[in-house]
């Protein structure tokens, strides 16, 4: 295995296991499409902060799609919970919103400049090892590598440290509340998580793309075990022989690796639920 090889299923495998660990508690809570939501909602702000900076320099547009993230986050709670709207409803309701608003501003604003939805919304991983940042001169390594591992350490004590509240919120929240637990700070500061993986996520892997790694892992071990832990550990295993399983199959058939490593979670979908139907029959 090259180094580039190395770097890339790396790269791809810690994105893939933050995305699992925070996907098991969204399937569970039935928010999957949340991930959709913040990916979409994030235009407005990438557009906004490209406008006030006059550039396209990652940081201010990274800066400008995490407040737009957490904008979507508050609106969707705000229409949830004092609209009285059911939450599939309101999530539905604030990424189309906020993805219009950036294509106005796109097609308003930026029609002489080279910003477009789809160079907002799809991430190359390819390109990791190409995004070579150095520290001191002592070490070098790609700056992609370096975000995705500080995320997954991030998502890892978050996950530890509110486990107990997050699993309370996920199965019974009416419970969770008479314990005296307060349900909306868990609330909040999962939701939070949510869009700081989304957004910092989906430079390297795509907007799009880092949606499917939310979900698709973690729907795949909920098939296998209704047991949160073991749960999250198989969701975080599956995601990351995806991205090992994936490069290979892009570099076999000379596609994309990011479409290759969801292609290859799906496969794992796929194989599941036709082994539970089979099961099921035979039963």
């Amino acid at each position: 295995m090259s180094i580039e090889a190395f770097y890339i299923i790396l790269t791809g495998a810690l994105v893939a296991a933050s995305s699992a660990l925070l996907g098991s508690f969204l399937v569970l809570r039935r928010m999957a499409m949340l991930g959709d939501a913040i990916s979409h909602a994030v235009l407005p702000g990438i557009v906004i902060a490209f406008l006030i900076s006059g550039h396209r320099e990652s940081l201010s547009l990274l800066i400008g799609a995490a407040a737009s993230g957490l904008v979507a986050t508050f609106l969707i709670e705000l229409l949830h919970r004092k609209a009285r709207l059911q939450e599939d409803a309101s999530i539905g309701i604030s990424f189309t919103w906020l993805f219009a608003i950036g294509v106005l501003l796109i097609s308003a604003y930026t029609g002489q400049v080279d910003l477009d939805q789809e160079c907002v919304l799809y991430g190359e991983i390819a390109y990791v090892p190409l995004d070579q940042i150095s520290f001191g001169g002592l070490w070098t390594g790609p700056r992609p590598l370096l975000i995705s591992g500080a995320l997954f350490l991030l998502t890892l004590i978050y996950i530890l440290v509110s486990f107990k509240g997050l699993k309370l919120l996920s199965f019974n929240e009416d419970h969770a509340k008479s314990l005296g637990i307060r349900t909306q700070l868990w609330h909040f500061s999962f939701m939070a998580m949510v869009s700081l993986v989304t957004v910092l996520a989906f430079e390297i892997v795509g907007a799009i793309l880092i949606v499917a790694l939310l979900v698709v892992p973690a729907a795949t071990a909920f098939l296998w075990t209704r047991s949160l832990l073991p749960m999250l550990i198989l969701a975080v295993v599956l995601g990351i022989a995806a991205s090992a399983g994936g490069y290979y199959l892009a570099l076999g058939l000379n596609g994309s690796i990011a479409g290759a490593m969801v292609t290859v979670a799906g496969v794992f979908l796929a194989v599941t639920v036709l082994v539970k139907v089979v099961v099921r029959r035979t039963a």
